[in-house]
């Protein structure tokens, strides 16, 4: 037989499958209907694993796999369908329905804004790309920041959350679970770290180096340039440049900005030190309240999942039914529950899609607990 000839059958077979698949999913609308009318749930997750457990054993052994996985989908497809019908009003929606008819149409030019460091911080030089004339309030530590916004400090707070070499920012991450906020904006800083000392110091002088613990991963390359001096990780890359300002050992350095040399009278001894030249940090802007701004294509999620297995698939089957795209997925784990984890999503969706309104009614049928920490534009 020709290929041609497989792929004709092929064809036919699919022909076949659609024309059942559309007669399941009608049946699955008379259901719906049907448990609208008795006020149930669309999640049965009894008759799931009965359904999945009757598939494996009517298939044959070494296709048992692939169909799990395909009715995994049929299921998954067939509660999404449901829940389109059905339409029911979680209190997220409610909220973010709120959101966006009271949120003002401008982004605030003017704000009292929390951040980690001290003047010519990273964070500082993101904030001043996000407000046109922001009120800037330092905090010594990312837990602060968090607790100035949730208190109502401060309007707003921007917090690092990854860089593009070094990767998660895992502290802010594992506060997140700690505080109540939701994000309002994002924005990516292109990150250029410079080698800043006293003036008058010169290479062969330098036995302490200073910066960030992100700072230092990001120029790994470069510093083993200098096998003798001592690596110091500080707070902040604009702290070290301060620590290095108010020292009188000619023989110390850090690794800040431009900015820093010029806040802090440092000298340039050698610019754009990081590993990479394609560096970027991308800060978050956190509010207490939630404010949905137009133009809002990104949406974060923070869930706890079933320590069971196909459980996160069963979230990621979701997004894929949805046609939601994800470009981030972190984990983090749950003290005092061992191996159990949190997971962060953020997901490539329009807040005024019918497909993020429906999953957002979805989203407790999927996963133990959840939180929606809010939907925004990113600034470039």
């Amino acid at each position: 037989m020709e290929l041609n000839e497989y792929r004709e059958r092929i064809d036919q077979i699919d022909r076949q499958l659609l024309n059942l698949f559309t007669e399941r999913m009608d049946v699955v609308s008379e259901i719906a209907s049907w448990k609208q009318e008795k006020h149930m749930p669309v999640l049965d997750v009894r008759r799931e694993k009965e359904k999945l457990q009757k598939i494996e054993e009517l298939s044959r052994p070494e296709l048992a796999e692939y169909s799990f996985t395909l009715f995994s989908v049929l299921l998954e497809l067939s509660r999404s369908r449901q829940n389109r019908i059905l339409h029911r009003e979680s209190a997220e929606t409610a909220a973010i329905e709120a959101a966006l008819r009271d949120t003002p149409q401008l982004f605030p030019e003017k704000a009292i804004v929390a951040c980690q460091g001290v003047e010519g911080a990273y964070s500082g030089i993101a904030c001043e790309k996000l407000f046109a004339k922001p009120s800037i309030f330092y905090f010594s530590t990312f837990d602060a920041v968090f607790s100035a916004v949730e208190k109502g400090l401060c309007r707003y707070g921007v917090i690092p959350v990854e860089n593009s070499t070094a990767g998660t920012v895992n502290a802010v991450y594992d506060l997140m679970r700690k505080h109540n906020f939701r994000i309002v904006r994002s924005v990516r800083i292109k990150i250029d770290h410079n080698l800043l000392v006293k003036p008058g110091t010169k290479l062969e002088d330098i036995r302490e180096i200073y910066s960030h613990g992100q700072a230092l991963t990001q120029c790994a390359g470069f510093l083993q340039k200098f096998p003798n001096a001592k690596i110091i990780p500080c707070e902040n890359t604009a702290v070290a440049s301060k620590m290095v300002a108010e020292s009188e050992d000619p023989g110390v350095a850090a690794l800040s900005s431009r900015s820093c040399a010029r806040l802090y009278g440092l000298e340039i001894l050698m610019p754009s030190v990081q590993d990479s030249s394609d560096n970027y940090t991308r800060f978050i802007c956190i509010s207490k309240n939630l404010e949905i701004y137009p133009g809002a294509d990104h949406t974060s999620l923070m869930m706890v999942i079933q320590d069971e297995p196909g459980t996160l698939y069963n979230v990621l089957a979701r997004f894929y039914a949805l046609g939601i795209n994800m470009h981030k997925l972190e984990s983090r784990p749950i003290p005092g529950r061992n191996w159990e984890y949190r997971f962060y999503f953020d997901l490539d969706t329009s807040v005024y899609s019918p497909r993020f309104i429906q999953l957002m009614g979805e989203l407790g049928d999927l996963c133990e607990e959840y939180e929606y920490l809010g939907s925004y534009s990113e600034v470039v």
